[in-house]
């Protein structure tokens, strides 16, 4: 056979691959579709994941940088580029590996995280991915003097478009949901605390076990107090060795925001990217089945927005 037959043959299988029968019956075009669809989906979940997601903002807890109802772009690769975390739709949380980013989380930038639970959880009831300012990294020590935020000793300066509301409230109840447990910090008087870098060694006593025993047990130890020892992971123990580096959160409406002055210290790799844009904003708390006045509601002032 010659290099004219072998070419021929290579054009006729060729044609035989492009020829797909197409679906005829009604199942078959079901199944057409679905496998289309998924494929969409499955395209759609590894962009999302590796390079540009997509946010909506559900709370005003960063007013007025970003708005209720503001959809945004998120740079995925700044921080931690992964696999899939979560079926769309159905919120259902994925088993992800994460990739190096080119960057880590640095004081003022507004940062995308996995909520880690409440105060009182090791781990959240249902997967949410959060929106707040990252104000201090590890190592830092934080205080909130009478509103005012320090980090290091240093004053920290509002972000521009954040707000402070002057309203008055009741401290002695606010004392008891912030983090940590028995502190007793309240959101206008907050620390001094330090944020946990990996490798910090925390002293472990009677007196502040419930300080720690949430955060000892996210980074996945078992801990218990008989009331004379503290154990963890069954050794009786007097120290902890962080294992993990934290960013410490605030909702630039500082005081309409539950941040990490209520749920914690934010690990690092719970840090999943950083807003970009705002591509699109209208009011969420409409039905689509209400349209027109659905579509009344879109700010397009807010289009276009660059999130700092």
């Amino acid at each position: 056979m010659n290099l004219k037959d072998l070419y021929q043959k290579y054009r006729d299988w060729q044609k035989k691959k492009k020829k797909k029968p197409e679906p005829q019956t009604l199942t078959e075009k079901l199944v057409s579709w679905v496998k289309t669809f998924a494929g969409a989906i499955v395209i759609v979940m590894i962009i999302n994941g590796l390079a540009i997601a997509s946010f909506v903002v559900p709370t005003g807890s960063m007013e007025n940088t970003v708005m209720t109802g503001d959809f945004l772009f998120v740079n995925r690769l700044i921080y931690a580029p992964s696999t899939p975390q979560v079926i769309p739709f159905f919120n259902i949380p994925l088993p992800y590996l994460s990739f190096p980013g080119y960057s880590k989380p640095k004081r003022g930038d507004v940062i995308v995280f996995i909520f880690p639970g409440n105060r009182d959880q090791v781990k959240a009831t249902e997967f949410q991915y959060y929106l707040k300012r990252c104000v201090a990294v590890a190592g830092d020590t934080l205080q909130i003097i009478d509103k005012q935020l320090y980090v290091n000793g240093e004053p920290v300066p509002l972000p521009e478009k954040a707000k402070i509301d002057n309203s008055i409230y009741t401290p002695q109840v606010d004392q008891f949901r912030t983090f940590p447990e028995g502190r007793n910090y309240t959101k206008d008087n907050y620390g001094p605390i330090r944020i946990p870098k990996k490798g910090d060694v925390i002293h472990l006593t009677q007196e502040n076990y419930k300080e720690w025993r949430i955060f000892i047990m996210r980074e996945g130890k078992d801990i218990f107090n008989d009331g004379k020892q503290i154990y963890i992971d069954n050794k009786p123990v007097t120290t902890y060795t962080v294992e993990r580096d934290y960013v410490f959160g605030l909702g630039d409406n500082r005081d309409n925001s539950t941040d990490s002055r209520y749920f914690g210290f934010i690990p690092v790799n719970n840090v999943i990217g950083s807003p970009l844009i705002v591509y699109w904003s209208w009011n969420t708390d409409l039905p689509i089945t209400n349209i027109f006045q659905k579509l009344a509601s879109v700010r397009l002032e807010r289009i276009g927005t660059i999130i700092k």
